[in-house]
């Protein structure tokens, strides 16, 4: 079988989600008023708000950045909710 039909199309989106089954959360710093920018992972302050220890973020494949300081809000709330969501069994 060489394309995709539309039901094989309706089986990837169900298994993989509508974002293409991102695994890991993204990280995002302010840069302004109502402005953000994605960053090149979570800062080691939030990893730890969130409670998350470095071992946990490495088996989640979630991405860190130990030259970024201090902790972002809607990051730990982010990283909270992936934490969440990955000891739901599927």
């Amino acid at each position: 079988m060489t394309t995709w039909h539309k039901r094989d199309w309706e089986q990837f989106y169900e298994l993989h989600g509508a974002r293409g089954g991102v695994t890991a959360a993204s990280a995002v710093y302010p840069t302004g008023i109502n402005r953000v920018l994605p960053a090149q992972g979570f800062s080691l302050s939030e990893l730890d708000d969130a409670g998350v220890d470095l071992d946990l973020a490495e088996r989640l494949g979630l991405p860190v950045d130990a030259g970024r300081i201090g902790a972002y809000g809607p990051n730990v709330t982010v990283l909270r909710d992936f934490i969440r969501s990955s000891r739901q069994p599927l």
